[in-house]
């Protein structure tokens, strides 16, 4: 088996099984990010998230979205950036150890099954975490994946592991950015926040950039579908605005599908992908810019 972030990956050739089942474990038992050294999964999780919020700083952002958004990168088509995703295991995601390409195709195959006669949520579903492929050009899992936070105010209490394990970052001692309201006006609204660098932003910009057909609601979920501090959290309230309660609905509806699908069993992907060729195709065709 190959290796990634120091956990194995499952054979290709697994990923024909079909998936019986919407996932093996109960709602609660999801997003349980509970410090124990002694589990390797826990372990790495925890280690990811505390070097993600001991480097993620305004000044940090502010160049990733220099590097990446020239997207100058590589070029390749949809279909190839989603098959990369079967050499990543997202190392902040306590709920799957299993490759990004199976979670997407979970995803992407619940909204389907809900939403028949919507299918840019299928293929928004599918897309998702595409964002992640940064991965494999250079770029660390910590500034790629997880929950993503503003920076340049005070962190919010519902951000995983809370507070404290921001005591390394220096923008918690900056008195710019460590006050409620730091370097934003009041209700200025969520697109005018800088939000950590990660898998999110980068694909949001990427779809735009690329001229993706995709409905704008389809493209905030993404935008916004790890912001958890926020649409799950309940934070950064006083910084949000009356559009931002449109896109909230918007993310939330989604959240349910990126969240609770998660589970051990694979869909049969090689079954699958005529179905998601035509959308892609559809809204996002040829070779794109990363």
């Amino acid at each position: 088996m190959a290796q990634q972030g120091g956990v194995a990956l499952i054979d290709p050739s697994q990923l024909l099984r079909p998936e019986p089942t919407f996932n093996d474990k109960p709602i609660d038992a999801f997003r349980d990010y509970t410090i124990d050294d002694s589990d390797p999964i826990k372990e790495r999780v925890r280690r990811t998230y505390y070097d993600m919020h001991t480097n993620v700083t305004v000044d940090l952002v502010k160049q990733k979205r220099e590097k990446w958004l020239k997207f100058n990168t590589c070029k390749m088509t949809i279909k190839e950036a989603l098959i990369k995703l079967n050499e990543l295991v997202d190392e902040s995601d306590p709920d799957t150890d299993l490759p990004n390409i199976v979670h997407a195709f979970q995803t992407a195959e619940r909204i389907r099954e809900d939403h028949p006669n919507e299918d840019w949520f299928h293929l928004t579903g599918l897309l998702h975490d595409l964002g992640k492929i940064m991965a494999f050009y250079d770029e660390p899992q910590w500034c790629v994946v997880g929950d993503t936070f503003p920076v340049g105010c005070k962190w919010a209490d519902s951000i995983v592991y809370g507070p404290e394990s921001f005591k390394d970052n220096p923008d918690t001692y900056n008195p710019k950015y460590n006050t409620k309201y730091g370097m934003y006006k009041p209700h200025c609204g969520l697109d005018n926040l800088l939000i950590s660098w990660s898998h999110d932003e980068y694909l949001y910009q990427f779809l735009k950039h690329n001229k993706c057909t995709i409905p704008e609601k389809g493209l905030y979920m993404i935008r916004y579908h790890s912001l958890y501090p926020w649409h799950a959290g309940d934070d950064y309230r006083h910084l949000t605005n009356e559009k931002d309660e449109e896109i909230l609905k918007w993310v939330l509806e989604f959240n349910k599908y990126d969240l609770y699908t998660k589970s051990t069993t694979v869909p049969d992907i090689e079954a699958l992908w005529p179905y998601y060729d035509k959308l892609i195709e559809k809204y996002i065709p040829g070779v794109c810019e990363f």
